[in-house]
């Protein structure tokens, strides 16, 4: 059974900045892609990054609200893939999922079926 955990979520003020986690556990592969998305209280949940792992994680998506900030990475060595965020700022305060498409090979679109449970960035000015 596939399960992805996020971790890694927490409190910061603004200008800080926090690593996210996202281990992929019941699946022997990468994948395709994974991604990064957010929701915070009514709002519609927004995608902030996808990462190719089918292209060992060189081919990336950022949304305008993050590009420049935000920073997503493959960690062989833990298996997980990481959101790097920096100089964050109130608004980015949310509920974070990954997710990933666990189809072999490389696609450019990215399908995902694989939701994980969230973690929760708070950040205060």
């Amino acid at each position: 059974q596939v399960q992805l955990v996020e971790s890694g979520g927490g409190s910061v003020q603004a200008g800080g900045s926090l690593r996210l986690s996202c281990a992929i556990a019941g699946f022997p592969d990468w994948g395709n892609c994974v991604g990064w998305f957010r929701q915070s209280e009514g709002k519609e949940r927004e995608k902030v990054a996808d990462i190719w792992t089918s292209t060992g994680g060189g081919t990336q998506y950022y949304s305008d609200s993050v590009n420049g900030r935000f920073a997503a990475s493959l960690n062989y060595a833990r298996n997980t893939v990481e959101l790097e965020m920096n100089r964050l700022q109130p608004g980015d305060t949310a509920t974070y999922y990954c997710a990933a498409d666990l189809r072999p090979g490389f696609s450019s679109s990215c399908e995902y079926t694989y939701w994980g449970q969230g973690t929760q960035v708070t950040v205060s000015s």
